[in-house]
C-alpha cells in the first residue's frame, strides 16, 4: 500500500495549514475567538469555502469538489493541529454527509451547494438526553399529514445548534425506523438555547412542538442505516482530527522539556520524562496507523468494512488520546493545568472528540460483540 499523498494532497495540505495556521499559529486568537459567539471565526469559514474545503466531499453537480476520504482526513488533522473551533466535523461531513446519502437531487443541490459556498451553517440534531450514541431517535418523533410533516421533542447536545442556518433532524417514524427531516430552526415551534461547551465549542438545546419538518429524501423511508453509515465516516474523520491534536501535545511537550530547567539542567536530562515522553510518542504512532488504514477503508469503498473500522479506529484513537493529553499536562506541571495555557485545551477538545460519537467504552463494546463471527485460532495445531 502506499501511504504517502500525491502532489495535489501534498498542496491540498500546504493550502489549508497555510490558511488555519495564519489565522490560530497564535493561540491568543483563537482564545479570544471562541470567548465571542459564535464560537469560530466567520471570515475563516468564509475563506475555506473560497478555497474549495467546504465542499470537498461532495459531488461536483451538488456544488462540490469530488474529492474522497483522504482529502477530507487531511482538513481535519490540519483542523486538529492548530485547535481551530470550526464545525467542519460536525457541518460538513456530519451533517452535510446526510443531506449527500439521503437527499433527493433538488435538496442536495441546493442545500450542499449553499454550504459549500460557507452561505448556510448545518447542524445536526440527533442526539437526545439520555440516549448513548444511537443511529435511532426515540424521543424527537414525526408526524406525517399527507405531504406535510412535524416533529415534536428535545435534541440535546446540538453541536453548533444556536448558530445554524439549517437543522438536520432524526425522528422516529409513525411506522417505525428513524427518519431524517430538514427544518428551519427560525420557523414556528422550535426553541434554541446554546451554550459553550468546555472545549471552547458551541452546543444548543433545541425543542421543538409540532415544528414544520421537510422529509430528507423520501417521506417516511427508515434512514437508521444511512445515519450509521455516516457517523462511521464522520469517527474515522474525528480521529483524524485528534491525531493532528496529538502531534502538537507530543511535539509541545517535547519542547518544554527540552526548555524548562529544574534544578539547573532542562528536564529531559531526566530518563524518567524521556520514558514517559517516549511512551506517548508509540501511543500517537499506534493511533496513527490505525486511523490511516481505516481512512483507506473509506476510500477503498467497502461498506461491508466501515463499521469495524470505524470501531477499531475509534477504540485506538481514544486511549492514545487519555495517554497522550494526561502525560502533556502532567509533563508541564503547574502551568499544564491552567486554562491560559494550550496543552490542557487540547487536551480538552480531545476528550470533547472522544465522547462526541462514542468513546472507548462504546467502541469496545462493539467490536467484542462480533468476536463470535471470527474463526478461532490454534496456536497449537
Amino acid at each position: 500500500m502506499d501511504f504517502t499523498y500525491d502532489e495535489e494532497q501534498q498542496a491540498l495540505r500546504e493550502a489549508v495549514r497555510g490558511l488555519v495556521g495564519k489565522t490560530y499559529a497564535d493561540y491568543e486568537n483563537r482564545r479570544r475567538t471562541v470567548a465571542e459567539e459564535p464560537g469560530f471565526d466567520e471570515k475563516l469559514w468564509a475563506r475555506l469555502a473560497e478555497m474549495g474545503v467546504l465542499g470537498l466531499p461532495f459531488h461536483e453537480e451538488d456544488g462540490g469538489s469530488g474529492a474522497g476520504p483522504v482529502e477530507v482526513a487531511i482538513v481535519a488533522e490540519e483542523i486538529g493541529r492548530v485547535l481551530a473551533p470550526e464545525p467542519y466535523l460536525t457541518a460538513v461531513v456530519l451533517a452535510g454527509g446526510l443531506v449527500a446519502a439521503a437527499g433527493s437531487a433538488e435538496q442536495r443541490a441546493e442545500v450542499l451547494g449553499a454550504l459549500s459556498a460557507g452561505e448556510r451553517l448545518l447542524a445536526f440534531a440527533h442526539a437526545e438526553p439520555g440516549a448513548r450514541w444511537t443511529s435511532s431517535a426515540t424521543a424527537v418523533t414525526a408526524t406525517g399529514d399527507g405531504s406535510s410533516w412535524t416533529v415534536s421533542g428535545t435534541k440535546e447536545p446540538v453541536p453548533h445548534g444556536a448558530r445554524a442556518d439549517q437543522l438536520v433532524v432524526s425522528a422516529a417514524l409513525p411506522d417505525g425506523g428513524t427518519g431524517l427531516f430538514l427544518v428551519d430552526p427560525s420557523a414556528d415551534g422550535v426553541t434554541r438555547d446554546g451554550y459553550a461547551t468546555h472545549d471552547g465549542g458551541r452546543a444548543a438545546r433545541i425543542a421543538f412542538a409540532d415544528a414544520p419538518a421537510t422529509p430528507l429524501g423520501e417521506a417516511g423511508a427508515d434512514r437508521t442505516p444511512t445515519i450509521a453509515a455516516v457517523l462511521d465516516i464522520a469517527r474515522v474523520m474525528a480521529c483524524n482530527e485528534a491525531i493532528g491534536l496529538m502531534e502538537v501535545a507530543l511535539s509541545t511537550t517535547t519542547e518544554y522539556l527540552r526548555n524548562r530547567k529544574q534544578f539547573g539542567v532542562p528536564l529531559n536530562t531526566f530518563q524518567a520524562l524521556n520514558f514517559r515522553a517516549a511512551d506517548m510518542y508509540v501511543s500517537l504512532e499506534l493511533a496513527k496507523s490505525m486511523t490511516v488504514w481505516a481512512t483507506m477503508v473509506l476510500a477503498a469503498g467497502k461498506p461491508d468494512q466501515m463499521a469495524e473500522a470505524a470501531s477499531r479506529a475509534a477504540l485506538q484513537v481514544s486511549r492514545a488520546s487519555r495517554h497522550v493529553g494526561q502525560e502533556a499536562i502532567q509533563l508541564h506541571g503547574g502551568i499544564g493545568m491552567t486554562a491560559e495555557y494550550s496543552i490542557g485545551n487540547y487536551t480538552s477538545r480531545l476528550t470533547a472528540l472522544d465522547h462526541l460519537l462514542g468513546d472507548g467504552n462504546f467502541h469496545l463494546t462493539q467490536l467484542s460483540a462480533t468476536v463470535a463471527d471470527h474463526e478461532q485460532v490454534d496456536p497449537l495445531p
